[in-house]
C-alpha cells in the first residue's frame, strides 16, 4: 500500500503548478484547508483557478491568495465577505464565475462521480443560463451544467487515518466531502492523524480511496466571519 502520509503542507503541495485548477473545501471560514492555503502563499504559485463555496475574507482563507494576486479566476457561490474580491473584480483583474450554491455543490459532486454534465432548473431565465444548453423535460425548462474536476482538491478534516479515511465535524462537512472526490490529486489536512484501523468505519465520511496525500496540520485558528454581540 502506497504511503500517503506527508510531513506537512509544503511537502504535500510541492507539485502544485502555475495555472492549476484547485477545488477547495470549506464553508465560509469553517473547515477551510488553512495550512494548504498558507503553503500555496509561501510557494508563490500563480494563475490559479479556485473552485470554492467562498473566497475567504480579507486577510484570511483564499483572501490571502487574492491579496498576492495568485488567483486568476474564482468559481464561487458566495463572496460577500471579501472587499478585495469586489475591488479586483470591478477592475477586471479577477475572472469570476458565479454559480448558485446548490448547483456548485452538485457540479463538484458530479465531477467526482465521473458525470460530465446534468440538467437543473436553477438559473433558467437568468444570466446563469446565458450561453448554456437548455431543454424542456416533462414540461419544465432545465439548463445544462458541467461537472467540475480539479487538478488538485484541498480539504480539511477533523480526523483522518494514514490510509486517508476522513471524518468531518458539523459545518465543515458541507463542501469538503464532495470536494475530496473531485481532485485528480486530493490532499487532506487533518487536526488529528491516527493509524489506519483506529477510526470507526460507521463514522467515516470520505473513504481513503479518494485521498492521495494526507498530513497533520497545526496552528489552526477559529475565526468568525461576522461577530454579532447582544447589547
Amino acid at each position: 500500500m502506497a504511503n500517503k502520509v506527508f510531513t506537512d503542507a509544503t511537502a504535500a503541495l510541492n507539485d502544485v503548478f502555475d495555472g492549476a485548477t484547485l477545488v477547495v473545501g470549506g464553508f465560509g471560514l469553517c473547515g477551510i484547508p488553512e495550512n494548504s492555503i498558507q503553503a500555496l502563499l509561501d510557494k508563490g504559485v500563480k494563475g490559479l483557478t479556485c473552485v470554492s463555496n467562498n473566497a475567504g475574507v480579507d486577510e484570511w482563507g483564499l483572501g490571502l491568495l487574492l491579496k498576492t494576486r495568485q488567483i486568476k479566476k474564482m468559481v464561487s457561490s458566495y463572496v460577500g465577505e471579501n472587499a478585495l474580491f469586489e475591488q479586483l473584480y470591478m477592475k477586471g483583474e479577477l475572472e469570476v464565475e458565479f454559480v448558485p450554491q446548490g448547483t456548485l455543490a452538485e457540479r463538484i459532486r458530479a465531477g467526482g462521480a465521473g458525470i460530465p454534465a446534468f440538467y437543473t432548473p436553477t438559473g433558467v431565465g437568468t444570466p446563469v443560463a446565458d450561453g448554456k444548453e437548455t431543454r424542456m423535460i416533462d414540461g419544465r425548462e432545465y439548463v445544462l451544467e458541467r461537472g467540475i474536476k480539479g487538478d488538485f482538491a484541498l480539504v480539511k478534516a477533523w480526523k483522518g487515518d494514514t490510509f486517508g479515511n476522513l471524518i468531518f465535524r458539523k459545518s465543515a462537512r458541507n463542501f469538503n466531502p464532495m470536494a475530496a472526490t473531485a481532485g485528480r490529486v486530493t490532499i487532506a489536512e487533518v487536526e488529528e492523524l491516527v493509524p489506519a484501523g483506529e477510526l470507526d468505519p460507521d463514522q467515516i465520511h470520505t473513504p481513503g480511496v479518494y485521498v492521495q496525500r494526507i498530513f497533520q496540520g497545526r496552528d489552526y485558528q477559529k475565526r468568525i466571519e461576522q461577530k454579532t454581540l447582544s447589547k
